[in-house]
């Protein structure tokens, strides 16, 4: 239904409707009313009424005005806009006797104009005629009064003049079967050149005329299936629900014809919003879509563009059943395609991982080819891994790997970065013998392959249930074939080797040292010292890290090498600089090297740290590692804080009589203390930081950062150690460790809190947050934790020293 125009939309057309500009005196306002009233003429469902309007403002803008005749034309327009308004929504045979009043008396006042000087124009005495004998009852029903004129609706379609009325007008005619059939191709073509340069709603009408145009005969669809047609009716795919919903109506309509079902795929866009429409909320747009994109599945093509837009139902249909040919094309397709892993896993869904699997199975040399190439494509995306091995893929890449047939050489390649993928699922685990059959393709590959077999082998290992494999990969040799690749010149090869070296590293911590060698030591050595890349770094480091700390040889060595003045300042790099996904592999494993550096037994190595900086590193540890690197971090504080009050007693002689400053003396080791000379955490400031590790989440670094506080609350210390503990808001946080901690956790928090609530002050402070916990722990926490919790609700004053409670 036509909406009515806007006031300027009104003004500006009535202002030039006649062409001729006769009438320059003809009062604004009332060409103004009389356009208004056209649209509510529309909006009714009276286009008889709208097109007697019409003329009737040419007549007026047309004639000479006249005082007696305009107020009394304005009078009866405003009655006849107050009768519609009133009507719009209802039937036209409700109305259409107030509004035939109205139109005689607009009649009358036209009559009288008529006989002014100017003298009667052509037409102006038929129109008065129809004007005062209309009825708007006629026998076609819905528009009677006088029948449209189809040329004449073509002609102001063609203009631009008066859509609204000329689209209604036509809508009628073609409703009511009074568009001849030699007229339909004619009438198409104004339409479809109409329809890329007209309003939302005007459009939504010509799409409707269209698709009924359509219906009547197989020549009208013929005149909408050109390239410029179909690219009109296109465009409207990607605007409003109701025209989207129109627009994919026609083109399913005009789909049956093979010549639209080969030139759609061509149309810019086309398949991409159709396949948009198929997965929106419209249901009806949707099945439309769907019908349509099937019907263009018949297009290898199309199929193509369909699954560039995300619908692969058509593709992966072509897998599974189409010509040999078209499997490969198919597969080639995706194996070129730059989709989403969200796209790569919907294909998986639908099927395609088994298609391509017995492609490559039973295929030829170029079926093979094509499939390990899509398959490798979708073996990137991890809910792809489970397809692939429970399609059974995992032999036949180890065959095809041992082929010596030099025309699947090239298959060789594709079939190992396959399995690389693949082993990341601990699924792999289930298939055996992979491992130990990929150890022994290892020496015997080109390099592209040894990278693909070496972090194929390192993802086998690194799974938590690959205990039993990694053993056997050891008990195959896999150290002996490893270490001479860490000199390897590819740096790809060099390092996957390093990175499958320090996962097995992990099981063998005792023997590392002798397995690996003095040679390849100074190799890894080497490698963290050089500009070598990340990932190196971090793996060198990483098998260093577990080697035993209590191996001297291995820590002369490092010395030797100036390992640790290396270490430090890759910290720095490392926070600053380092990938994300790197960073937290390395400051790890360096944070586990940094242990040996900090052994209590070794005083003189521990100075040694600390000259070249290492507790300032510790802290940034303890502030920027992740939880693994905190409690490594915090355990390296430990040990260096267990010696701090000794070595603050040596240094401070009662006989040294040069006076010290002031600022180096420590109120808790009651010592002149500094960072370098007795690794004092007080002077450091370690404290807060370690009491914010255990204000955190990272649960796995609450005993060690414990351990490092716990240094400071020795019995000679006890009150000065609390205190400084306290004032840093660790008391609350070793509280909280009650409740979060795991039991070395809890244990070492109830010897502490033990020790601070010797002292009343903190017993006055704290004992009331910590009681109701405690009770709670001695009642549901483990057994070896009562007795160490009843001396303290002793200092609560809760229990008797000598109670047999616990």
């Amino acid at each position: 239904m036509p909406e009515p125009s806007s006031p300027a939309e009104i003004q500006a057309t009535g202002s030039g409707s006649s062409g001729t500009g006769a009438g320059a005196g003809a009062p604004a306002e009332l060409l103004v009313s009389l356009q208004e009233t056209v649209s509510l003429a529309h909006a009714v469902s009276l286009p008889a009424l709208a097109s007697l309007l019409r003329r009737l403002t040419i007549a007026v803008h047309s004639l000479p005005p006249s005082e007696s005749v305009i107020e009394p034309m304005a009078e009866d327009l405003r009655r006849l806009c107050t009768v519609m308004r009133s009507s719009v929504g209802a039937e036209p045979s409700e109305v259409v006797s107030e509004v035939r009043e109205v139109v005689r008396d607009l009649g009358r006042s036209l009559g009288i104009l008529m006989l002014e000087p100017a003298g009667v124009r052509d037409g102006m005495a038929a129109l008065h005629r129809e004007m005062m004998a209309a009825r708007f009852e006629g026998p076609e029903g819905r528009w009677g009064g006088p029948v449209p004129d189809l040329e004449e609706a073509v002609v102001r379609i063609k203009s631009g003049e008066e859509m609204e009325g000329a689209i209604a007008e036509l809508g009628f005619l073609v409703r009511e079967g009074l568009v001849r059939e030699e007229d339909g191709p004619g009438v198409v073509s104004v339409l479809v050149n109409r329809l890329g340069s007209v309003k939302d709603g005007n459009r939504l009408r010509i799409l409707s005329l269209l698709r009924s145009l359509a219906a009547l005969s197989e020549e009208n669809k013929e005149m909408m299936t050109s390239i410029g047609a179909l690219s009109n009716i296109v465009r409207s795919l990607s605007r409003e629900a109701d025209e989207r919903r129109e627009a994919v109506g026609l083109l399913l309509d005009l789909s049956e014809i093979s010549k639209v079902r080969q030139r759609l795929g061509r149309v810019q866009g086309c398949i991409v919003m159709l396949v948009a429409m198929l997965n929106g909320d419209d249901p009806i747009a949707a099945c439309d879509s769907g019908k349509i994109l099937g019907s263009l599945s018949s297009n290898t093509q199309n199929v193509l563009l369909m699954a560039e837009a995300g619908f692969f139902v058509p593709l992966v249909q072509y897998l599974k059943e189409g010509s040999d040919m078209n499997k490969i094309l198919m597969a080639s397709a995706i194996s070129r395609m730059e989709i989403t892993d969200l796209m790569k896993a919907s294909l998986g869904e639908e099927g395609s991982i088994k298609a391509l699997v017995k492609m490559f199975t039973n295929g030829k040399l170029e079926a093979k080819l094509s499939a390990l190439g899509a398959l490798r494509n979708l073996s990137t995306v991890k809910a792809n891994i489970p397809r692939l091995i429970s399609a059974g893929i995992v032999a036949p890449l180890l065959q095809l790997l041992f082929s010596v047939t030099s025309v699947l050489m090239t298959l060789r390649e594709p079939a190992s970065a396959i399995l690389a993928s693949i082993s990341q699922s601990e699924l792999i685990l289930t298939k055996k013998g992979v491992a130990s059959q990929m150890l022994s393709l290892l020496s015997l590959s080109s390099p592209a392959i040894q990278c693909h077999l070496l972090q194929a082998l390192n993802n086998i290992a690194s799974h938590p249930n690959a205990s039993k494999i990694r053993a056997e990969m050891e008990e195959n040799g896999a150290m002996q074939l490893l270490l001479p690749l860490l000199a390897e010149s590819n740096p790809e090869i060099r390092v996957a080797a390093l990175s499958f070296l320090y996962t097995l590293s992990k099981d063998f911590t005792g023997e590392m040292a002798d397995l690996v060698g003095e040679n390849h030591l100074n190799i890894l050595v080497d490698i963290i010292s050089s500009p070598a890349s990340e990932n190196e770094k971090a793996a060198s480091v990483g098998i260093l890290s577990n080697i035993p700390v209590n191996d001297k040889k291995v820590t002369e060595l490092f010395k030797r090498k100036n390992l640790l003045p290396v270490l430090i300042s890759l910290v720095e790099v490392s926070i600053t600089k380092t990938s994300v996904s790197t960073r937290r592999w390395l400051l790890e494993s360096i944070a586990g090297v940094l242990v040996r550096f900090t052994i209590p037994s070794d005083k003189k190595l521990q100075r040694l740290s600390a000259s070249h900086g290492i507790i300032p590193c510790l802290l940034k540890l303890l502030s920027c590692g992740s939880v693994a690197a905190k409690a490594k971090a915090a355990t390296s504080l430990a040990q260096l804080s267990q010696n701090s009050l000794a070595l603050g007693k040596i240094k401070s002689p009662r006989w040294f009589c040069v006076p010290q400053p002031a600022e180096a003396f420590c109120g808790v080791h009651n010592s002149q203390c500094t960072v370098k000379t007795t690794f004092c955490l007080v002077k450091a400031g370690a404290i807060p930081p370690l009491v914010q590790v255990l204000e955190g989440k990272e649960r796995e670094a609450y005993e060690s950062a414990l351990s490092a506080l716990a240094t400071l609350l020795q019995d000679e210390i006890l009150e000065c150690g609390c205190s400084a503990i306290e004032k840093a808001s660790g008391v609350q946080a070793i509280i909280g460790v009650l409740k979060a901690g795991s039991l070395k956790a809890q244990m070492k928090a109830v010897w502490m809190l033990e020790r601070f609530f010797r002292i009343n002050a903190n017993r006055e402070k704290y004992g009331e947050a910590a009681q109701v916990l405690l009770i709670d722990l001695a009642q549901e926490g483990d057994p070896t934790l009562k007795p160490m919790i009843a001396k303290i609700l002793a200092h609560l004053q809760l229990l008797q020293m000598q109670s047999s409670y616990f």
